[in-house]
């Protein structure tokens, strides 16, 4: 791993598997925060996408929220049912404090992070724990396996409700946690459920994995992330955010149509595993996959 100061570069052999960025350059209006982006196969085809024009405030792989009492982590505008989506002066920000640790033994690389949740008005409401392990790197499959977990505990002196766009009104739009957006060439790609959903009806499911599959531009070939549900210290499942259309993107969404309610001091833990493979899988293969890299 290198770091300059504001990226941290993890390669495999000549090629940069992916850059945690944590010290983004970013407006307000994007809710800056920590970021891994760009995310590569083994062979260094493209797996993620930053600041597109439709949403500037997507950025490859993200922790981010959308609806904190009243408080937008996730950046844009802020979705009510009486009003829709509008701009407001609720942006907040995700700051990277410091590293607990950040260590590579040749076969797996470890970044343990504390980070704080600042509101629009600067007022800290997360303190956030989060540990990244690059791992399982196999270059005949072509893959490698990120596994991402976080503690939010709530430094406040209130109860912080952590909701979506659908717990506010929209269908369809449970968007919180941790979020992948795909390269652009995987628009109307496929996309899969572990539970045998496939498509748009993959959305609001509950089951292990998810995954997408998509060809790139200008290179042959395709790739796919499959992604595992994980854990949530909450009382409320975890559900599948995902559309291919009109872009591709994926989301273990902890709060899809119901709010967590976290209580001064209150934790709330997340686990989630992300598999990167270097083609395009069919479904008996991700079925092997999942039964295999299942966490």
């Amino acid at each position: 791993m290198h770091d300059d100061g504001a990226r941290l570069s993890i390669t495999a052999g000549s090629v940069e598997l992916a850059v945690y960025e944590y010290r983004p350059d970013a407006p307000a209006a994007e809710a800056p925060k920590p970021f891994l982006h760009p995310i590569r196969t083994v062979s260094g085809a493209p797996l993620s996408i930053a600041r597109p024009w439709d949403h500037r405030w997507h950025k490859g792989l993200q922790m981010t929220w959308s609806h904190v009492s009243g408080q937008n982590f996730w950046g844009g505008p802020t979705f009510t049912l009486d009003e829709g989506y509008v701009w407001k002066e609720n942006l907040g920000r995700i700051r990277h404090d410091r590293f607990e640790r950040v260590d590579t033994d040749g076969a797996s690389a470890v970044i343990e992070e504390g980070l704080s949740w600042i509101t629009s008005d600067d007022r800290h409401w997360f303190a956030e724990a989060r540990t990244q392990r690059i791992h399982r790197l196999d270059e005949t499959r072509g893959s490698w396996v990120l596994d991402f977990s976080t503690e939010l505990r709530n430094v406040s002196d209130r109860e912080l409700r952590l909701g979506s766009p659908t717990t506010h009104g929209r269908p369809d739009a449970g968007y919180a946690g941790l979020f992948w957006r795909g390269p652009r060439s995987w628009t109307d790609g496929a996309i899969l459920g572990g539970d045998g959903a496939e498509g748009e009806a993959v959305m609001g499911t509950v089951s292990d994995w998810a995954a997408v599959i998509g060809q790139h531009d200008e290179i042959d070939g395709g790739g796919t992330v499959l992604m595992f549900a994980g854990t949530s210290s909450a009382p409320v499942p975890i559900r599948w955010f995902s559309r291919i259309s009109p872009f591709a993107c994926l989301a273990p969404s902890p709060a899809f149509d119901t709010e967590i309610g976290l209580a001064p001091g209150s934790r709330l833990r997340l686990a989630h595993r992300v598999v990167f493979i270097d083609r395009r899988c069919s479904r008996d293969e991700l079925e092997e996959l999942a039964g295999e890299l299942r966490p």
